[in-house]
């Protein structure tokens, strides 16, 4: 995490790692070349700020070399390659890891070195070797566990560790601790990384050569992406590339590198030239997962007895920390709607299944066959009424049992109201309208309140009085016509407290938006507009709701300007990055405003192509911190006693929920002090 006096522009401040993984030319048998290739890949790796460098499976010899393994030249020539890596890395803020093939008393093993600044830290032999169709490396090699010794001498070090289980830690990074294991570790039931991502190992470094077979790179994506999906943990493979032997064998060069189950880079695959991918890990999001992932520690528990046998070995590095280095890697502005359409569509198709299935399912459980809806011409209640209507469709009861009831107040626009009637209409449901202000003005009176008397006071009390009006009246119309409330309030208004306690927007009795953020009910709105769901004339009303401006419409604007919600709590794109890095990941406000800082500050660049340009917007770093603040303080000290007392709904998205009996709990009287003490430490500007 960052501290006072750390460069807040520079991703290592915000335990975020750039690792590397290496694609190089080779040729076979041939050490020197090897190592001369391998040494500019090292340049390039420090050039662009990576800590580490993974190179492949034997990439000082080459894979292919089959029985040239057990000529004396080679492998005298692959330790002479390794001394000139080693004397190479002396100068470089860099750990590599790198392929050769070692004898150690009278025994061949297929090795993985690692080694910084001059000093081998480690050396890792294979521990499974395949012995099937186009493999047979027992023929050259021996397993991990033919080997008699801990320690080798090697390059002129002595003890150097020798075995599968050796762990290298990070100094100046606690978190960043590795684990190497070799190809086809990978690919049994129980990888040797599993244990190592038990023993504490947070990046998994896997050095393979494997060959290139028809839909091979699509079976190693899902293996290296479930493997860190597995183990909670970032994990990098490398395989053989240009220059390997094509005598019965192909190579692809295929580079990964993937974290917590999602891949962040991947290589160019059937390239002649050598290649390097980077991608920044974040540590923190490692740790976070393991910590609330209660069964990671229940496994650790379980196999603490095969973990006894994993040695550490401390290494130091300088982190590039000084200097502006923002992130290369890509953070969505919208970390709840994925950036590309067709995964988009999934998502909105999805989360309105779920929506529909949960009201479904309650209705058919409680026996009631009508639902009371108030449609204000907002996307929220737009969002709740198609749900509703598709909910009586599933359960093949009439459209004209939703009563949805429309209820102009003291400040509803013309726009507002005429698009709740469009929409009604369009809907084909039992419509009705029901003015408040009466309602509402004698209850002002009744509790003396100034506007009842005829003065302009546009206060909470104000406001408040309207919108417990009108949950009042629907409760009371659904016991009358033996229906339920249902409620339209969203996951961003429940994250910011913007919703009326109690006899308000805050109740009814099920409320299918509540774990739905604003932003991604707008596409929900517009994905079902545009899949044409109920029909044209309703897909025109939607898109016109879409382009209305969000308010509460509780306060006539001066001159006919509509009340703004964004004017007050800030824009929901920002509060729904900033609710999704807090809720989902418990970032401190540092790094939320370092990602929101990458994602945001300049609207050309890591943005959805199929936004026009003139409609993204881009933010400051004083805008991004202004904001924070107010929702820091809002979800941290003010609005939890109403989150600990909301309806039942349904839970949607990972990203998390905050319903007392799901994913969130907090004490309602908490204090925001740690929070906004941290707040401090952002600049106020770039």
């Amino acid at each position: 995490m960052i501290h006072r006096g750390d460069n807040f522009f520079n991703l290592y401040n915000h335990d975020f790692v750039r690792l590397a993984v290496g694609i190089p030319a080779v040729r076979v048998a041939d050490p020197s070349f090897n190592a001369a290739r391998i040494i500019e890949l090292m340049g390039q790796a420090v050039t662009r700020r990576a800590l580490c460098l993974l190179l492949p499976e034997l990439a000082l010899s080459a894979y292919s070399c089959d029985d040239l393994f057990h000529q004396r030249a080679l492998l005298d020539g692959c330790l002479d390659g390794l001394a000139q890596i080693l004397e190479a890395s002396r100068a470089l803020p860099l750990l590599v890891v790198v392929g050769c093939p070692l004898e150690i008393d009278n025994l061949l093993f297929n090795c993985a070195v690692t080694l910084s600044r001059g000093r081998i830290l480690g050396v890792t032999p294979k521990t499974y070797l395949p012995n099937y169709r186009e493999f047979y490396e027992p023929r050259q090699f021996n397993p991990a566990d033919a080997a008699t010794r801990r320690t080798v001498a090697l390059c002129g070090q002595a003890d150097v560790p020798f075995a599968s289980r050796l762990l290298f830690r990070h100094r100046e990074q606690p978190r960043l601790l590795f684990h190497v294991e070799i190809c086809e570790d990978l690919w049994v039931p129980i990888p040797p990384s599993s244990y190592a991502a038990l023993a504490g190992a947070t990046v998994l470094l896997n050095l393979s050569a494997s060959n290139v077979t028809v839909g091979k790179a699509g079976f190693r994506r899902q293996l290296v992406m479930g493997q860190s999906a597995r183990c909670l943990a970032a994990y990098l493979y490398s395989a053989a590339g240009p220059g390997e032997s094509t005598t019965d064998l192909a190579w692809d060069g295929h580079a990964l590198i993937c974290e917590n189950g999602n891949l962040l880079a991947e290589s160019e695959r059937f390239q002649d030239a050598p290649q390097l991918v980077t991608a920044e890990i974040d540590l923190e999001r490692l740790a976070q997962e393991r910590m609330r992932q209660t069964t990671f520690g229940d496994s650790v528990r379980r196999e603490r007895e095969a973990l006894r046998d994993f040695h550490s070995i401390d290494f130091s590095l300088p982190l590039p920390a000084a200097d502006r280095l923002l992130l290369e890697r890509r953070y969505e502005r919208f970390p709840y709607v994925p950036a590309d359409a067709a995964g988009r569509d999934e998502r909105c198709a999805e989360v309105y299944e779920i929506q529909v299935q949960g009201l479904a399912s309650r209705l058919r459980a409680i026996g009631r066959r009508r639902l009371v809806i108030g449609v204000s011409g907002g996307i929220d209640s737009t969002q709740a009424l198609l749900v509703a209507a598709q909910a009586l469709d599933r359960l093949g009861l009439p459209r004209e049992n939703l009563l949805a009831y429309t209820m102009p107040g003291f400040a509803t626009s013309s726009r507002t109201l005429a698009q709740a009637r469009r929409l009604m209409a369009a809907i084909g449901c039992a419509a009705r309208e029901l003015d408040i202000r009466p309602a509402a003005m004698q209850m002002l009176q009744m509790i003396e309140h100034p506007y009842g008397d005829g003065r302009e006071q546009y206060d909470v009390t104000f406001e408040n009085v309207q919108a417990g009006e009108r949950t009042n009246l629907l409760f009371r119309l659904a016991n009358l016509h033996d229906a339920i409330v249902v409620g339209t309030g969203d996951l961003s208004e429940l994250a910011l407290g913007w919703c009326t306690y109690g006899v308000g927007d805050h109740m009814s009795h099920y409320a299918v938006n509540a774990s739905v953020p604003k932003t991604l009910i707008q596409h929900v709105i517009r994905w079902v507009a545009d899949t044409n769901r109920f029909g044209a004339e309703t897909g025109t009303v939607l898109r016109d709701i879409l382009a209305t401006e969000i308010s509460p419409e509780l306060v006539p604007g001066e001159g006919g300007a509509v009340q703004s919600t964004e004017a007050l709590i800030g824009p929901y794109e920002l509060q729904d990055f900033n609710l999704y890095y807090t809720l989902r990941f418990g970032y401190a406000p540092p790094k939320i405003a370092f990602l929101a800082y990458c994602a945001w500050r300049d609207r050309t660049t890591g943005l959805w192509p199929d936004i026009p340009l003139e409609k993204r917007r881009d933010y400051t770093l004083a805008e991004i911190k202004h904001h924070l603040s107010t929702f820091l303080w809002r979800f941290f000290k003010l609005s939890q006693f109403k989150r600990s007392c909301i309806p039942n709904a349904p839970k949607v998205g990972s990203g998390g929920s905050l319903s007392p009996r799901g994913d969130y709990r907090a004490p309602s009287d908490s204090e925001a002090a740690v929070w906004m003490d941290q707040l401090a430490l952002i600049p106020d500007e770039a």
